[in-house]
């Protein structure tokens, strides 16, 4: 029966076919899951020591919606013309409406082709057999995986190595002062971090650094990006730049075809984005779901990404420009909280950490803040005689 395809079952295919359903959708959702179980949270995978993937939805709940759940079945080839999705079973699937929510894959640059890497289920399995006591561990990327993978490595007793190769950690992701802190917690810990150091290659035991230093461990794991899937994309013919390009709407080039989630490449405010983000992932697959139904908007939900690590989480809002110049909002010890703003006082980015959720209550209001678009005094914003709450009401 005709209805809606949605090809990938992470977060945001998940996401899709549940709202569709919310949304009164009576046809026929077929999920596409090129895993063997049931869909699982990926965020967790980084953080959890022996523990079983967390689901999504349980399989009850996908029959209770009536969404039919394909797992272990890739998809191999879309024929657009005829509006079908040839699957590796030799089944065809016909549609109305296609989502590609094919997600990423771990990067691996040129020798590096041994080492472990982080991304599914398996992969996680693998790296947690070997965190053991004594057990000498090399990190390729001060990225959020590598940074949360040496925290786990850590609590399990390992020695651990990370090797970044920009000045410092997060680089791209978030202001100086907070990498600093996390920098400093790790190597309170016993991390030993190498910035500045580039890798010549690396093989599953041992790295050997651009210096010709060889540093042997007992496992390497590379967390050095991801890259899209948009392969199936490709040989559709959709339209394919650092990610599947789609419209506001999270319509391809295809008028029949979404992509949403990490594989794509949307426009928000003006800018060109690719994100790899559990929130935007979930923003986006409902995003998707309603304009597959005809209810066409912007898109607008703020980019947000969190990160724990020992006892602290990071959570950063919008989107930082590295280059420009950040605010700090005096907190309590131990917690710190920065913020940045365009040229024409409209918040853009915010970023914080501290023990557990303790930062949690401030980031949400400058998130709301960051998507109403008002300009603010960056001095206001600073002081904190002035309570972000009413700030917020003002707004």
């Amino acid at each position: 029966m005709t209805g809606i395809v949605i090809i990938g079952a992470g977060e945001c295919g998940v996401r899709a076919a549940f709202e569709l359903r919310a949304r009164g959708y009576g046809g026929s959702v077929a999920l596409v899951n090129g895993e063997a179980g049931l869909p699982y949270e990926r965020p967790p995978l980084s953080k959890r020591l022996g523990s079983a993937p967390i689901l999504i939805k349980s399989a009850a709940a996908f029959a209770e919606a009536d969404i039919h759940l394909r797992s272990g079945q890739t998809a191999l080839y879309i024929d657009s013309s005829h509006k079908t999705v040839a699957l590796a079973d030799g089944e065809t699937l016909d549609y109305d409406r296609l989502l590609i929510a094919t997600g990423a894959r771990a990067r691996v640059f040129s020798g590096m082709e041994t080492c472990l890497t982080l991304r599914t289920d398996e992969d996680a399995a693998a790296i947690m057999a070997q965190l053991k006591p004594g057990a000498r561990i090399g990190i390729i990327g001060g990225g959020f995986i590598g940074l949360e993978l040496a925290a786990t490595a850590v609590k399990a007793g390992a020695e651990v190595t990370v090797v970044e190769g920009a000045a410092r950690l997060l680089q791209r992701a978030v202001p100086a002062p907070i990498a600093d802190i996390l920098h400093q917690r790790h190597a309170a810990e016993g991390v030993t971090i190498l910035t500045e150091t580039g890798v010549a290659t690396a093989e599953a035991t041992s790295i050997t650094l651009a210096d010709g230093t060889v540093q042997g461990f007992d496992l390497v794991i590379a967390g050095v990006g991801a890259l899209p899937n948009t392969e199936l994309a490709h040989k559709t013919g959709l339209a394919v730049t650092n990610g599947i390009v789609v419209n506001e709407s999270f319509q391809t080039s295809d008028p029949h075809i979404y992509a949403a989630g990490d594989c794509c490449n949307f426009t928000w405010r003006g800018a060109r984005l690719r994100l790899e983000s559990w929130k935007a992932a979930q923003d986006q697959g409902a995003h998707a779901a309603a304009a597959m139904l005809g209810e066409a908007s912007a898109y607008n939900a703020v980019p947000w990404f969190w990160s724990d690590q020992y006892d602290l989480t990071l959570q950063v809002a919008g989107l930082f420009d590295i280059s420009a110049p950040v605010h700090t909002r005096p907190t309590v010890s131990g917690q710190c909280l920065l913020f940045q703003c365009n040229a024409q006082g409209c918040l853009t980015a915010v970023a914080g950490i501290g023990s557990g959720n303790s930062i949690a209550k401030d980031i949400s209001i400058f998130e709301k803040l960051i998507a109403r678009g008002a300009a603010h005094d960056p001095a206001v914003l600073q002081d904190p005689e002035h309570n972000l709450k009413r700030l917020l009401r003002a707004a």
